[in-house]
């Protein structure tokens, strides 16, 4: 590795590496990353640097669990401190941390921890050059940077939904995302995702490849494609081309398929194409603002409710196991309800469609406001992101999370009037079974409810005067071609499918078939 290593830091100089003095934040090539785990290795390091440019020099200093890495410019190197400064970077349940070094460049000697650094960067910059040379002196990839800019990814353990917006979110950290296509293949979620150029690509299988997007589930499986361009014909759920906006979204309403493809497999992974779209789709020109980075604020559509479960998807983007939405917080504080009306089993519904509701308390003084407690804190996390300022029984829910880790149930013999209520074992969990079908039909609240499991006897009009007998006003309905166990029900605004999800989801409609109603994506 020939390099000018002139002057300023030497790894011999124990006394000059203290650690640097935090300065008032000068920029230099050279960055120090503290706090790192005793058994951290080289490897590691090397790759919190990897996604930002070329590291060229490395300096380990492990009896103080600190370390040394130098980029290539000094551009690289803000685009690196400023990214983890509002992301923490994690490597093994150890938050990082990093500042501008006061080293111009790093110099470096023969010892062995230094000959160890220098190996691990010649084998990073080997596979960075094109593949690792393989026995013969024959070049893996064929050439110099032969890879394509091309990259196939498949999200495995798909408990929760992951979108085409959710994948831009994370590539777009490693790169200039220029097109993504999503689909189903083999009962798995896949994508084809173009970069401008084989490097970048790399960099991200690098960084990317084998981390999870939530905690312990969708993990992305990441290859080099055979294509080395995509051709996109449409802007919407399923496939984008950032660097034409102009393109058709080619609308021929192809989602409803997808819901009974999904309610058609039972299988794990599944999924309908964009779990978060349709009715609160975004136009296409979203794109740009939701490329400047995790904060949310102005973007239109649906997408403002999901900033958390987006944010948590995004700091999968740090490859290094981000703290992601932890089990800590299943609680929520649900206040602003209408006091006359509300009931823990009203809310008890409501919630369970976005997560199964553990026990749900209605407070005794205070009875427009309610604990939810839910299954885990992902589940908290999504419930909130759809839920928070949507209208019931005429007020705007406000959904916050709650110092509170559980809900307490009353004492034995003091009863409160029925406000505090125990779900944890209600056969009404949609979720309980990993992989349920249920997890890809997570949708916002919308004006359009799917209906399922309705016996073969009840036809259009049964179920429309079911439906308008709370009083609510039915616009639309449409049973699924394919399936007439499914229907799509349309009524006049949010609030008002809100409300008949809450009253008719398991409502008895005889032989046997309780009625299973969520929201839908679709227009009818």
């Amino acid at each position: 590795l020939s390099r000018s290593l002139s002057s300023t830091a030497n790894g011999n100089d124990s006394k000059k590496f203290k650690g640097d003095i935090r300065g008032p934040g000068i920029p230099s090539r050279v960055i120090h990353v503290r706090k790192l785990p005793n058994d951290i290795n080289e490897a590691e390091v090397i790759s919190l640097g990897l996604p930002f440019g070329k590291v060229t020099n490395l300096l380990m200093l492990k009896g103080k669990n600190q370390a040394f890495i130098e980029m290539n410019t000094e551009d690289a190197a803000q685009t690196m401190v400023s990214y983890y400064s509002s992301v923490t970077p994690v490597i093994r349940n150890h938050p990082i941390f990093m500042q501008y070094s006061n080293h111009k460049e790093l110099k470096t000697d023969n010892s062995p921890n230094q000959v160890r650094a220098q190996a691990a960067l010649q084998a990073v910059n080997a596979v960075q050059a094109g593949g690792m040379p393989m026995a013969g002196g024959v070049d893996a990839s064929g050439g110099m940077g032969g890879h394509s800019p091309v990259l196939r990814v498949i999200v495995e353990n798909l408990f929760y939904p992951v979108t085409l917006d959710v994948l831009h979110q994370i590539f777009s950290k490693l790169g200039t995302v220029l097109k993504i296509i999503t689909f189903t293949k083999n009962n798995q979620f896949q994508a084809l995702l173009q970069y401008s150029d084989g490097l970048t690509a790399q960099h991200a299988k690098l960084s990317l490849d084998g981390q999870n997007i939530y905690n312990a589930c969708c993990t992305l499986r990441i290859n080099f494609s055979k294509l080395t361009s995509l051709n996109v014909k449409y802007n919407n759920d399923k496939s984008r081309d950032y660097t034409r906006p102009d393109l058709p979204t080619g609308d021929s309403q192809p989602s409803i398929d997808h819901q009974a493809m999904a309610a058609a497999f039972g299988a794990p992974g599944i999924i309908s194409a964009n779990p978060y779209a349709g009715a609160h789709a975004f136009p296409p020109a979203f794109a740009i603002q939701q490329a400047t980075g995790l904060t949310m604020h102005g973007v239109p559509g649906g997408l403002a409710q999901l900033t958390m479960p987006v944010a948590a998807a995004a700091a999968a983007a740090g490859r290094m196991g981000f703290h992601q939405l932890s089990g800590g917080h299943c609680v929520m504080l649900v206040s602003n309800l209408n006091p006359e009306v509300i009931t823990p089993q009203c809310l008890f519904i409501l919630f369970g469609v976005y997560g199964d509701v553990m026990r749900v308390k209605i407070l005794f003084n205070k009875k427009e406001n309610a604990l939810i407690q839910m299954s885990d804190g992902t589940q908290a996390q999504l419930a909130m992101s759809h839920l928070n300022g949507q209208r019931l029984h005429g007020k705007a829910l406000r959904v916050t999370l709650s110092k509170h880790t559980n809900v307490q149930l009353p004492r034995e013999g003091h009863e409160d009037q029925g406000l505090t209520k125990d779900y944890s074992n209600s056969p009404l969990h949609r979720f309980k079974k990993p992989g349920s079908k249920n997890y890809s039909n997570i949708f916002p609240p919308s004006a359009t409810l799917h209906l399922s499991n309705i016996p073969p006897s009840v036809v259009e009009d049964d179920l429309k005067m079911l439906f308008a007998s709370s009083g609510a006003m039915v616009k639309a309905f449409k049973f699924f071609q394919k399936d007439r166990k499914m229907a799509l029900v349309q009524m006049s605004s949010v609030e008002e499918a809100i409300e008949s999800l809450i009253e008719f989801h398991n409502h008895d409609l005889g032989e046997n078939h309780h009625l299973r109603v969520s929201f839908s994506k679709s227009t009818i």
